[in-house]
């Protein structure tokens, strides 16, 4: 019998690794120096960019201490607005008749009302 290839057996992975809250806070910390990228921070701690990209997300959040290192730069704190549904105005158009005016959609409505009613007497 001739051997033809090999068969290589592979250990279980290993199991989950847990970070703590210091070490996570030092890693995102390098992740701030200008020229270094989140891919190159993550290879050198055997980490998934991902994974870094979410303890750099609670660092934003101030859930995750970041200590300062040299050549970090930190951004200042943005306080985002708060996002709201603003109405859409479009302008009011009367036609009565063969008069057709149009309003800014600003115009109060008693206004509205005392046009329209101008506007039918006429007619």
């Amino acid at each position: 019998m001739e051997a033809i290839g090999f068969v290589e057996l592979l250990a279980a992975p290993a199991a989950k690794r847990r970070w703590s809250d210091e070490a996570k806070g030092r890693i995102v910390a390098e992740t701030l120096v200008a020229g270094v990228s989140v891919n190159e921070v993550a290879r050198r701690h055997s980490l998934k960019a991902n994974h870094l990209s979410a303890w750099r997300t609670l660092a934003r959040k101030g859930k995750l201490v970041v200590p300062e290192i040299a050549g970090a730069e930190f951004g200042s704190p943005v306080a985002w607005p708060e996002q709201t549904k603003t109405p859409v105005t479009r302008p009011i158009d009367l036609i009565i008749g063969s008069v057709m005016l149009r309003l800014d959609a600003t115009t109060p409505a008693d206004r509205v009302a005392e046009l329209v009613l101008a506007l039918q007497a006429r007619t």
